[in-house]
């Protein structure tokens, strides 16, 4: 029996990340390769023509699973009956601008497309918020899209946990598939914190753990941090241009993960609505390792956490209070 389309939306379609994303949407990267899809894609006017252009690329790319497309640049009409949401729209951050400016920016972008996604997705829509600050923009949403359950509204972190594994897996020089259960802990921002104290590498002699077979714990307690907090900047300063490719195919990761399940024995870090796990103030969008089955995720209970990965965890929570103060007083 064939299934029937899933509806995918994508919020600033014509852009690096959504142009990076819908193919692979569009391939079954994220929803699996028999699972067809409707590809709902929204932009601001400015780009309607690029916009039609990514459209007219996804008719040439003759998708089998592709089963129609709306490009447009009402939220409405973007947002009617979607299973899934991913917010990749929002408004960057530019020379000059305080952080109050993009914030209050981003807060009308995701008032009014929350506002639509109550109204029209759905009702068990699941929404990944991927554009910057992406946890609070999250909150955001939620705030304005009461009806939508607050476990389907997450950011992405996983960009962040795929990162950490990228970096084990080239200073051990192993596989990647053979890194699991790194843990980003926090906000998507620099005071993000990647913890391998629970991350293992699969050898010839059984798992092992990533300390052990790194045995420096100064690199892995300093360098490896930073790196993966800075790689965004980095990543600019190389290519002129934010991540795109990376983060579409980590926000495909995060879907995927969440719809079809984690592998029995791993786990991967999401942004989620806390609920006091590990002594996080419940009501942040908090990045925390999870494990997912039917659909469903669930915070990893019960990980050893030692006074230094307090400190970090305890920082970047304070971030993320702060964070939600300053888009409140946007809102008044």
């Amino acid at each position: 029996m064939a299934k029937d389309p899933v509806r995918v939306l994508v919020t600033g379609a014509a852009g690096q990340i959504g142009y990076a994303l819908v193919p692979m949407i569009a391939r079954g990267v994220m929803l699996g390769p028999d699972q067809p899809v409707i590809l709902h894609m929204l932009d601001i006017p400015p780009a309607a023509e690029a916009l039609n252009g990514v459209k007219m690329e996804l008719v040439d790319a003759a998708f089998p699973l592709l089963k129609g497309v709306v490009a447009t640049t009402d939220a409405v009409e973007a947002c009617s009956g979607v299973n899934v949401a991913i917010m990749v729209g929002g408004f960057p951050r530019k020379e000059g601008m305080e952080r109050k400016d993009v914030m209050s920016k981003n807060i009308s972008i995701y008032k009014s497309q929350a506002s639509a996604l109550e109204k029209h997705a759905a009702s068990n829509c699941k929404v990944l918020v991927v554009a910057n600050p992406a946890n609070t923009n999250a909150l955001i949403l939620k705030e304005f899209a009461p009806s939508i359950p607050e476990k389907n509204i997450t950011c992405l972190t996983r960009l962040d946990h795929n990162r950490a594994l990228g970096q084990i897996s080239e200073r051990l020089s192993v596989q990647v598939s053979d890194v699991k259960n790194v843990i980003i802990w926090g906000n998507h921002s620099s005071t993000q914190y990647p913890d391998v104290n629970h991350a293992t590498v699969k050898t010839l002699g059984g798992e092992k753990s990533v300390r052990e077979l790194v045995a420096d714990d100064a690199w892995l307690n300093a360098e490896f941090i930073t790196t993966v907090q800075q790689r965004g900047a980095a990543i600019i300063k190389a290519r002129k241009l934010s991540s795109a490719l990376s983060a579409a195919s980590s926000a495909c990761d995060h879907i995927r993960d969440w719809v079809l399940g984690t592998p029995e024995g791993s786990w991967v870090s999401m942004g989620v609505y806390s609920d006091g796990s590990y002594n996080v103030l419940a009501g942040l969008i908090y990045s925390f390792p999870v494990t997912c089955k039917n659909g469903e995720w669930s915070i990893v209970q019960g990980l050893s956490i030692d006074e230094f990965s307090r400190k970090k965890l305890d920082l970047t929570a304070k971030e993320l209070t702060e964070e939600k103060a300053l888009a409140y007083s946007c809102l008044s």
